[in-house]
């Protein structure tokens, strides 16, 4: 598993979000309002919608096409909907506020 440095955390705007290309896949990487950072696949499993373009609330974000809700930890789709999105695991470093996240 690599780590990759993708931003500053004072780049990301709580409740806010960034994007990064890692490879062939476009990240999106989220910081919540209580300073936690989570990164997720930027594709909704649905019909594809950009999450960095949603609105967070808590620790899920609301997909801008059809509001499906996805909870930043585990990728999954709030019920009645079903699917799930992939999640990295992220790093913050404390001195720099270097943001990682393991690919």
């Amino acid at each position: 598993m690599a780590k990759i440095q993708v931003g500053i955390i004072t780049d990301i705007d709580r409740k806010g979000s960034r994007t990064f290309q890692v490879n062939d896949t476009e990240v999106a990487v989220f910081r919540l309002s209580d300073g936690t950072v989570k990164a997720v696949e930027n594709r909704c499993p649905h019909k594809g919608g950009r999450l960095s373009e949603g609105m967070v609330c808590g620790s899920s974000v609301h997909c801008p096409l059809h509001d499906w809700k996805i909870d930043l930890s585990s990728g999954q789709v709030h019920k009645p909907d079903d699917g799930c999105i992939t999640t990295y695991e992220t790093e913050v470093d404390g001195t720099s506020g270097s943001v990682y996240i393991s690919i």
